[in-house]
């Protein structure tokens, strides 16, 4: 049994597993491991739960992403809808602008036929 590599198992195991990590790590150096076989397995792991890390923060970061993808697309939708409702009611506003031309055209041409009955 060696107390050296047990320690060292045990600290590295805390480090990246915390207190189970550290009874796992410090067993693992009692029982012969030698101390470049602890520590390498140690950093193993420890390098293993950085990149388990990394990915978890990529992953969140792609949902992020996607999240915010998804509001734009909306947002962009939303908009072209309204600017569409926009334009068809500017459409219907020159159509009713011409018919009330058009009726005071006509208008005037009855005023004029009747102005020139009154003084025939």
């Amino acid at each position: 049994m060696n107390l050296g590599n047990a320690f060292l198992g045990a600290a590295i195991g805390y480090a990246t597993g915390g207190p189970a990590g550290a009874l796992a790590g410090g067993l693992q150096g009692a029982m012969g491991a030698n101390g470049n076989t602890a520590a390498g397995n140690g950093a193993n792991r420890l390098i293993g739960g950085m990149n388990a890390a990394s990915e978890a923060d990529n992953a969140a970061l792609m949902g992020e992403n996607l999240r915010h993808q998804s509001a734009m697309q909306w947002q962009a939708t939303w908009f072209n809808e309204m600017m569409d409702e926009k334009s068809e009611k500017l459409r219907q506003m020159n159509e009713l602008r011409d018919l009330d031309m058009e009726q005071r055209k006509a208008d005037n041409a009855i005023t004029k036929k009747f102005i020139a009955s009154v003084n025939e």
